[in-house]
């Protein structure tokens, strides 16, 4: 069978029926002649074969025709609103009708519920590569609604379909679903190559770069789904090391260094795996490579298989841990410093009077620009790292604003920062903050150079994701804590 979705050329079911299309004017014209047709048919084939058509004409269209496709799609394909009510009236009246009665109503009354494209969504997740069209369907549904103005009549149409795809979505990306694999330097040319493209956190320079995470002291874990064999749904990169590490360029910033002259060496003649030196397994990456999958959590459930998969490997790894981001950070800190324009709580909420008369000191000592706008112009141009003496003074105050901003910025009473959130809810505990940990642009951009160990004690993850979902508790080392001048009555660690 030909897949139409994988595939930029015009598709083979593109030849257009006379009897339905031919006569059309626009892209837009024939999609609704063909919604119509698979809407009212009964014949599976003739089905099959009309919204193959459909899905080949979307596929081509503009960004604005999409939209108003997806406009058309909602406004006469939802829900029936005047059925919903006749069976609404009918449920109630069946009360007194008795029990097979008011089943029947029930069953009416949720069928009247359901909007006609679910019909359609149906048709073409049966399809070659169906699966991976509707993902893609809503990420042009997320697309659109970040375009619509909130108060839009058709906007809570939209996100009903946005949520109607998302459900539907969740069941066929359910964890029982995904399979766990392990890349390495023998998989695929495309596998590979896609786990280059789809690196959101850590970006891959080189072939070079790419064969040192994926070789020895290791580990790179995929989910892929049997509707999309080729396609890394979450990616997860992992360093096995005798320690947490407390830098991303232990990790993988020599990658070019060392390893770009032996590229296309056997991995046999390269660094040997010894197990007595692995003591600790560093999640230092992991990326959702579809945006049509977003709300849909699956990258908890892969950490938790590459756990049991490197538990498999080396049974004596008993440090697990993450190396993580701030994203937010800097910007969060820009924006509390820009509301203090006199510059009033610079010098006790954001710094101690020791902090501030260093930093004055060290600033003003041939500029009569203040402290707070000196700060803030470093802050946006990174430039306080080229100053070593400056970086050092900015170190202590820096990071404990960073634990104040994971610990107590909250977002409907749950972290603010999301990174913090996921890991949260999955039951680590902050452990570490660690003082340039990313020197890297994006790095210093996203959160000053600070990343975070979020430390996964198995024994006590169900607990500590149970009190953050239901008590909103965050689970903090000692370390940790004493950065905000707090500490455990009764640590948990």
């Amino acid at each position: 069978m030909v897949n139409l979705f994988t595939s930029n050329q015009p598709s083979p079911y593109c030849q257009f029926n006379e009897d339905t299309v031919m006569l059309c004017d626009s892209n837009i014209q024939r999609m609704k002649l063909l919604l119509k047709d698979t809407a009212t048919s009964s014949s599976s084939v003739s089905v099959e074969s009309k919204t193959k058509l459909l899905c080949s004409i979307y596929l081509q269209l503009k960004s604005q025709e999409k939209a108003d496709f997806l406009r058309h799609l909602v406004m006469n394909y939802g829900v029936n609103h005047s059925s919903v009510q006749k069976c609404a009236r009918s449920f109630l009246s069946s009360q007194e009708q008795g029990e097979s009665s008011r089943i029947k109503a029930e069953e009416n009354l949720r069928s009247s519920l359901t909007p006609y494209y679910i019909g359609l969504f149906g048709h073409i997740g049966r399809l070659e590569g169906g699966v991976k069209f509707l993902v893609d369907l809503r990420k042009d549904v997320l697309y659109l609604l970040s375009m619509l103005e909130p108060n839009k009549s058709i906007a809570p149409n939209i996100k009903a379909l946005n949520k109607t795809l998302r459900d539907l979505l969740s069941l066929w990306f359910s964890a029982g679903f995904m399979r766990l694999q392990r890349v390495t330097w023998d998989s695929s040319c495309d596998m590979l190559q896609k786990i280059s493209e789809y690196e959101a956190v850590h970006p891959v320079r080189s072939w070079g770069d790419l064969k040192l995470r994926v070789g020895p002291y290791r580990r790179c874990y995929v989910f892929t789904h049997s509707s999309m064999p080729k396609e890394p749904i979450v990616v997860l990169h992992t360093a096995l090391t005798t320690e947490i590490s407390t830098s991303i360029q232990s990790i993988v910033n020599h990658a070019h260094l060392q390893l770009e002259e032996k590229l296309f060496q056997p991995l046999s003649k390269d660094v040997v795996e010894d197990p007595k030196n692995i003591h600790a397994a560093v999640f230092y990456s992991i990326s959702s490579t579809q945006k049509g999958l977003q709300g849909i959590e699956l990258g908890t459930q892969l950490i938790k298989q590459a756990v049991k998969d490197v538990l498999a490997e080396f049974p004596r790894i008993s440090l697990f841990s993450t190396l993580s981001p701030v994203p937010g950070f800097r910007d969060w800190l820009l924006l509390e410093l820009s509301k203090d324009e006199r510059g009033a709580l610079l010098s006790s909420f954001f710094l101690t009077d020791e902090e501030y008369t260093s930093l004055k000191d060290h600033l003003c000592k041939n500029n009569a620009v203040s402290v707070r706008e000196q700060i803030l112009e470093m802050l946006k141009s990174n430039q306080w790292l080229q100053d070593a003496n400056l970086s050092e003074l900015l170190k202590v105050p820096f990071m404990r604003l960073c634990a104040q901003y994971l610990y107590r910025e909250k977002r409907r009473g749950y972290a603010l920062n999301s990174v913090a959130h996921f890991h949260l809810r999955n039951g680590a505990c902050i452990w570490r903050l660690n003082w340039l940990a990313d020197k890297s642009p994006r790095g210093l951009t996203s959160s000053c150079g600070i990343m975070v160990n979020y430390r996964y004690f198995l024994e006590a993850t169900e607990i500590n994701s149970q009190r953050y979902i239901e008590k909103q508790h965050v689970e903090a080392s000692e370390q940790f804590l004493h950065l905000l001048g707090l500490s455990h009555h009764k640590s948990s660690l």
